[in-house]
């Protein structure tokens, strides 16, 4: 196999979007060969773009078991992300998840046990650890360069999103339908980015308003706090509502500061680190000296062609995944954290977090039954 054989269930934006990309050739190591959808009208906009070349389905269980294919990418609601990949692991077949892994942790764990006793290659379509300012924060941080960590900082609130936006699907912002708001449809990247570079917390905290802005009964302001294992602590700021927003990322250690915004990284570093500056100085009132650098950053951002490329890389030529699926478990305990938080009355939750009680709690919030 010269090509790995892609199969995308749902055509909707990002179905749409992959197939263009295939269509385009921006995957070179990969070909489009078969789309499923339920709606009609959606497989005639594929057959408009892509033609006779490719094979169309109107369910995914009948893409999965037709044999056209060696490779999976769902573009459908979250709840259903681990459904339809336990479906293709049984089939042989390996699964590129789009973004979240799924709704509730205790979903995902069974899709991660699925694809560990498949042996099949199994990614998460985070496309933002392609970029390479991301890819150079996680270095300085994981190597050492800013030291011990003390404090993250994230406002990330430029995802401004109008009512008109949600009344576009009926699924869109509902506890049934996609099982949160701005945590779960705008913010899975950021949550992966922010344990990606700077590793999970050990518990959060957190206050959510609730049709605030729109005409919504999911969360489009989250204001939470952060605790991690050594004791730093941090704050994460995100909402729908703001614009002009802010995006802004602050990583403090004892070395120095990072901070990541307008797709640049400044680095405030400290000519005497923190500690050692507290035990030697005697001048009262004083604080290391500092230096403002702007950090070099080489490389391209590849996005979601990028990270298809390294899933079809890995499939022939065993290479690494930049994005394990496996990982994808870890933002998303952190949304559920931060959901349950403020079900429960903003009370500090640890991780691991249950996931026998966020699954009871958003249980009633879906009428006492989950889609899946």
């Amino acid at each position: 196999m010269d090509k790995v054989r892609i199969g995308i269930i749902g055509f909707g934006k990002m179905g749409s979007q992959h197939s263009k990309a295939f269509k385009d050739g921006k995957v070179p190591n990969a070909v489009l060969t078969c789309v499923a959808d339920i709606d009609p009208k959606r497989i005639d906009a594929a057959k408009a773009l892509l033609g006779d070349g490719v094979s169309y389905f109107d369910n995914a269980e009948s893409l999965i078991a037709s044999g056209k294919c060696d490779a999976v990418i769902p573009t459908v609601p979250h709840y259903y992300h681990p459904v339809y990949a336990i479906e293709a692991f049984n089939h042989g077949l390996n699964y590129l998840c789009e973004k979240p892994a799924g709704v509730y942790t205790n979903q995902v764990k069974r899709m991660n046990e699925a694809a560990a006793a498949s042996g099949k290659v199994f990614g998460i379509m985070y496309n933002q650890r392609t970029n390479p300012v991301y890819q150079k924060a996680r270095d300085l941080v994981r190597s050492g360069e800013i030291g011990e960590l003390q404090r993250t900082n994230w406002i990330i609130t430029n995802w401004f999103r109008s009512q008109s936006y949600y009344d576009q699907s009926s699924w869109r912002a509902t506890w049934k339908g996609e099982g949160g708001g701005v945590l779960l449809n705008q913010n899975p990247h950021n949550l992966d980015l922010f344990q990606w570079i700077c590793g999970m917390p050990s518990r959060v905290k957190a206050e959510m308003y609730y049709g605030k802005y729109r005409h919504l009964e999911v969360e489009e302001e989250v204001y939470a706090l952060v605790e991690y294992p050594n004791g730093a602590t941090g704050c994460y700021i995100t909402t729908i509502a703001d614009s002009p927003g802010t995006n802004r990322f602050e990583i403090t250690g004892t070395k120095g500061k990072l901070v990541i915004e307008n797709d640049k990284i400044e680095f405030f570093r400290l000519r005497k680190d923190t500690v050692s500056f507290n035990e030697e100085y005697k001048g009262g009132i004083g604080q290391p000296e500092c230096w403002r650098c702007e950090i070099p950053v080489k490389g391209t951002y590849t996005s979601h062609p990028g990270l298809i490329k390294n899933f079809c890389d890995a499939i022939l030529t065993g290479s690494p995944l930049l994005a394990p699926g496996e990982e994808g478990i870890l933002g998303l305990s952190i949304s559920n954290a931060m959901h349950l938080s403020s079900w429960l009355g903003s009370k500090w939750i640890d991780l691991p977090i249950d996931g026998d009680l966020y699954e009871a709690e958003l249980k009633k919030k879906c009428g006492g039954e989950l889609p899946a």
